[in-house]
């Protein structure tokens, strides 16, 4: 019953026709404001109509399961939901594998609960405009110096530490002394379309935002093309306070970690887009902890 109260409580008021009627629309509205609300976010890898539209039924599957109120809240940048998740605007996070991290390093005893089947072996893409002439390779597009390039966030694990890594690693260069510019562009779809305008001559995104754009035939495939894919790595990741069983009892986090690895209904996965989920510790990210400390990225 507390799983539906918002909604249950619409209804009754708008339908009510007697005191019992009212009575009981008054008593629903009494225990929804006991239970505590479990907020939600999501790092902004995409544009915000399409996040409100991912994770808007991903609040009512978790609210069904938990049986407590549940909301998505969303965040302007990578960096805001790590400051959400510190100050407690938010319990419960979908991040990257750095800023999972950072949020986790942020508040004490919190855990990393879940990854995407795909996550511990993660790529990011790096992209080229066609007519900087430069082809896919198993090898590092050498070939790329000189030119322009954006990162996407300056916390997003795919679109920045591990390209940034690996630009290092490869040429022994920082990507500034390598490239003639560097940017940010903030997200995965803006580094896209930033690399299909020319803005910019290379890029590097996560795999999927290109694959994706590929399967839904945009635009911006007919200007661009993968060059290179990096080696795998660990990244997104669903993270939890460590206070939330204190808020809503013992054992709370293991049932947030159970609705979320049971989450098989396919228009759920496919809003990440995942295959599934599968349990997740927070020592599956040391790579990343171990990256960002060398970049300095992390204290």
């Amino acid at each position: 019953m507390v799983a539906y109260g918002r909604r249950m409580v619409l209804g009754l008021a708008v339908g009510a026709v007697s005191t019992f009627a009212f009575l009981g629309a008054s008593l629903s509205v009494a225990q929804a404001q006991d239970t505590p609300t479990l907020y939600f976010s999501a790092i902004p890898d995409d544009d915000e109509t399409r996040l409100m539209q991912r994770f808007a039924a991903v609040a009512d599957y978790l609210e069904a399961e938990l049986g407590v109120p549940v909301e998505y809240v969303p965040v302007k940048d990578y960096a805001g939901s790590v400051v959400a998740f510190r100050n407690d605007q938010i319990q419960l996070g979908w991040f990257g594998g750095l800023s999972g991290v950072q949020a986790r390093l942020a508040v004490p005893g919190s855990r990393a609960l879940a990854q995407g089947e795909e996550d511990m072996t993660f790529v990011s893409y790096f992209i080229a405009h066609k007519d900087t002439g430069l082809e896919e390779s198993d090898s590092f597009p050498m070939a790329a110096e000189g030119m322009t390039f954006t990162f996407g966030a300056q916390t997003s694990t795919s679109g920045r530490l591990f390209p940034d890594f690996h630009i290092r690693e490869q040429t022994g260069k920082a990507p500034d002394e390598f490239f003639s510019r560097v940017g940010f562009s903030g997200d995965h779809g803006q580094t896209l379309r930033l690399v299909s305008t020319g803005a910019y001559q290379v890029g590097a995104l996560n795999y999927t935002v290109y694959d994706t754009a590929v399967q839904e035939n945009a635009p911006e495939v007919a200007t661009t093309r993968v060059i290179w894919k990096t080696p795998p790595y660990p990244d997104y990741n669903w993270a939890i306070r460590g206070d939330v069983d204190a808020r809503f009892g013992e054992g709370f986090a293991d049932r947030v970690q159970a609705a979320l690895v049971g989450m098989t209904d396919p228009d759920l996965l496919a809003s990440f887009p995942r295959k599934a989920f599968v349990p997740a510790a927070n020592e599956d990210y040391e790579a990343i902890l171990e990256t960002g400390r060398t970049l300095g990225l992390l204290d």
